[in-house]
Parts: C-alpha cells; sequence; structure tokens
C-alpha cells in the first residue's frame, strides 16, 4: 500500500479523500488542513463520506512530512496564491513524495514552464528524489489526453476544438466566480482571470502538448474575448444574486495557430444563468459539459458530463480531475524521479476499481 497525503479539503480536496478511500493500492495516511475547525475532524466527515476513515486531521506540516509519506495530493488553491502553492509543493517534492495536484497552471506543460515554477521544482527532485505531476479537467485532461486521444480516430484532422460549457452557478467557489472571473461585476470591472495574455498563461500549455503530440509546429497563440451583461437579474442557489447590467456571461478562445490558421482551440463558454448569451453554444442539459469537436473526415464530437456530490456538475469536474491524479499516483512511484507532464503520464484503465465501493 502506498502511503499517501491529502493536502487540503477543500473542493478538490474532498474529492481526493474519496478517491484516495477508494484505491486499491493506496493507503491514506493523513489530511493536512488550514482551518484550526478543521483540526481533529476526521477524513471520512471531511471527504463527505457516510463513514469514518479513522484518520483525524491535522495543520502540523512539518511532522505529515517527516513521516515520509509516499505520495501527496496537494488539493490547496493555487488561483489567489500561486507562490504559496508552489513553496508548498516544493517542500513535498523535497521530502521524497510523489506530488499530484491541478493547483499550478504554468507547470501543465512543464518543459515550457517559467524558470520560476520549473526551478524551484527541479531542484527540490534533485535534493529529495520525489516527483510532480500537474493535471486537472480544463486545463487538463479535456484538452490534453481526450482530444489526442479522439483525433486518432480520424482519417484527416482540420482542426481540435476542445469546449468548456459551464453554468457557473453550480461552482461553489464564490471568490473565484465572482472576483477573478467577474461575473457579478460592472462590466468596467477588470477581472484578473480576462486580462489579456492570463488565458494564455493558463490554457496555453495545453495548446503545446497537444501541437507536440501531434508533431506540428505552433506559428503562436492568439486569443478572443466576448463578455455579455445579464438583461435581469438572477438568484443563485450557492451564491446569492447577481444584478441586472453585470457581467453574466463569458466566452474566450486561446488558439494555436498553424499555418496562419487556427487548428488547435481551446473555448470557454460560461454563465451565471442560462438567460444569458443564449446564442452562444450550450450543454446539452444547460449545467455544464466538456466537449472535444474533431473538425476534419470524420467528423467527431465527443461531450463529457461528469457528476458528484448530489447530481453536482462542477463537483463531478473536479472528481474527474482528482481521478486522473489519484490514477497516476502507483505509476509515478514506480518511475524515475522528476517533473512530469500529461504526455508522459498513461491514463490507464481502472484496475481493480470495477464494484469496488469508495
Amino acid at each position: 500500500m502506498i502511503s499517501t497525503v491529502v493536502w487540503g479539503t477543500g473542493n478538490v480536496g474532498r474529492a481526493a479523500i474519496r478517491a484516495v478511500a477508494a484505491h486499491p493500492g493506496l493507503e491514506l495516511s493523513a489530511v493536512l488542513v488550514a482551518n484550526p475547525a478543521k483540526v481533529g475532524r476526521d477524513a471520512g466527515v471531511l471527504g463527505g463520506l457516510d463513514r469514518d476513515l479513522g484518520v483525524p486531521a491535522t495543520d502540523d506540516v512539518a511532522a505529515v512530512l517527516a513521516a515520509g509519506p509516499r505520495a501527496v495530493v496537494y488539493a490547496g488553491s493555487g488561483d489567489m496564491r500561486p507562490d504559496e502553492a508552489l513553496a508548498d509543493v516544493a517542500r513535498a517534492v523535497r521530502s521524497g513524495a510523489v506530488v499530484v495536484t491541478p493547483a499550478l497552471y504554468p507547470l501543465y506543460d512543464q518543459r515550457n514552464a517559467p524558470p520560476e515554477f520549473r526551478d524551484p521544482v527541479l531542484a527540490a527532485v534533485a535534493e529529495g528524489g520525489g516527483s510532480l505531476f500537474v493535471s486537472g479537467v480544463d486545463p487538463g485532461w479535456g484538452n490534453d489526453v481526450l482530444p489526442l486521444l479522439v483525433s486518432g480516430l480520424g482519417s484527416v484532422v482540420d482542426a481540435i476544438r476542445c469546449q468548456e460549457i459551464f453554468d457557473y452557478s453550480t461552482y461553489e467557489q464564490e471568490d473565484s466566480v465572482r472576483y477573478l472571473v467577474g461575473m457579478g461585476q460592472p462590466m468596467d470591472y477588470v477581472a484578473p482571470m480576462l486580462l489579456e495574455s492570463v488565458p494564455t498563461m493558463v490554457w496555453g500549455g495545453q495548446i503545446r502538448l497537444m501541437a507536440r503530440a501531434l508533431g506540428v509546429e505552433l506559428d503562436g497563440i492568439r486569443e478572443t474575448m466576448e463578455r455579455r451583461a445579464l438583461e435581469s437579474a438572477v438568484t443563485t442557489r450557492t451564491m446569492g444574486q447577481f444584478a441586472a447590467g453585470t457581467q453574466g456571461a463569458v466566452r474566450f478562445e486561446v488558439q494555436g495557430i498553424v499555418g496562419g490558421e487556427p487548428r488547435i482551440v481551446i473555448e470557454h463558454v460560461t454563465r451565471i444563468h442560462p438567460s444569458c448569451a443564449p446564442d452562444w453554444p450550450v450543454p446539452p442539459d444547460g449545467a455544464g459539459a466538456h466537449r472535444v469537436v474533431i473538425e476534419g473526415r470524420p467528423r467527431i464530437e465527443v461531450t463529457v458530463e461528469a457528476t458528484d456530490e448530489g447530481e453536482n456538475r462542477s463537483a463531478g469536474g473536479n472528481a474527474t480531475a482528482v481521478g486522473r491524479l489519484v490514477g497516476a499516483i502507483d505509476w509515478l512511484v514506480e518511475a524515475e524521479p522528476g517533473l512530469y507532464d500529461a504526455l508522459d503520464v498513461p491514463l490507464r484503465p481502472a484496475v481493480g476499481k470495477l464494484g469496488r465501493s469508495g
């Protein structure tokens, strides 16, 4: 059994606890929390399970890492605190652990990551012998392994389009929705995630990964951006009211240009309510989906919908990201220490999991 720590118990951490508990080759050895109110609570409760796991949460990072866990699922946020997240991850790698996380966008394409992100991790690998694999949904499997797999079914491939189409009222992270993305803010509000070059910083690595896998050279990466205001006020279940005239929908593309044309495209269409921008692409049932479209012959379209935590589509997406990461741990333990990306780490069948309850 591989001794595994879950670090963080928010939206991703809850799913990580469940995934580690369900994995036949992993043993949940510790859960790290930042909130003092969670210290001492059982991991099963924090993970939303209907049973205790016998692992009380702790905030003593030094003690947990000193115990020498073989793996760490780092579920702390990197959106608002990238420097702290990088320091945490490097600390865990330096302890000798295999670390998996969705938190550090620049390291999704680790070969082209900025030195300020890549160098501390490589130094930690050299010092402690640990490893790091960064992945998620979007960015993550929705625009690396899935489109690449599906592209192999085509005879002629003209373009690859990866879409995330989501109702953000299901996303239980209000600060990100209101302040990072700008939903419910005045139309002149400058949302950090929508600033020029930020989408490329987050998703450009996925464009480069796909280009590398497809054996094509990029001319460059372009961005497009559109925003729409709410025509009337709406009230959401998780975040309360969003006023009329404030931002209600965002649509942007990160385009990989090949031969002067956008051939590899990552597109996001996000709304706070279905009534906003109804002419933009919509998911099959209105809640949210990830879609891959291979333009060519034949034209191929694949839509993935995931639900968890009471049919919550955002929670379902988080759970798939966690599944990809936790499922990679035993492969990484057998591999050489290093810094890995999605083209290195295989997505494998759920060996030993069929019919096994969490």
